[in-house]
C-alpha cells in the first residue's frame, strides 16, 4: 500500500502494482533529465496543467526509481498503465504535490 505521508503514490504497470516516490536520488534523476528545464518549470506546467506526456513519462521513471525499480525508462513507454493516461497524469502530479508538500505538524525538517 501507498503511504501518502511518506510522499508515495501507487500506480498499475502491466498488472503489476508499483509504488513511486520521489527521493532525492529521483529527483536528480529527474532534474537531469530535464536538461535545461528546471524542477521548478515542471511543477508550474503542472499547476497550469500544461505538462507534456514527455512530464508525465518522466516523474513516473523517476517516481519508480524512487520506489526501487530497476527498469529502463523505455519500458514505460510502451507499458499499459491501468486507468490509461488520465491515471498516469494523476499519478505524476500527486507525486509532485507529495514531494513538495510542507509537513503539516510544523516540525523541523531534522525531526
Amino acid at each position: 500500500m501507498a503511504n501518502p505521508w511518506a510522499s508515495e503514490v501507487a500506480l498499475t504497470i502491466d498488472g503489476q502494482r508499483h509504488v513511486l516516490k520521489l527521493t532525492l536520488g529521483a529527483l536528480a534523476e529527474l532534474e537531469e533529465s530535464l536538461g535545461a528545464d528546471s524542477l521548478v518549470a515542471l511543477v508550474a506546467r503542472f499547476e497550469e496543467g500544461a505538462f507534456s506526456t514527455r512530464d508525465v513519462m518522466r516523474l513516473i521513471v523517476a517516481g519508480l526509481r524512487g520506489g526501487g525499480w530497476g527498469g529502463a525508462p523505455e519500458a514505460i513507454a510502451h507499458a499499459e498503465i491501468e486507468g490509461g493516461p488520465m491515471a498516469a497524469a494523476r499519478a505524476a502530479a500527486l507525486l509532485l504535490a507529495r514531494a513538495f508538500a510542507l509537513p503539516e505538524s510544523g516540525g523541523d525538517a531534522a525531526d
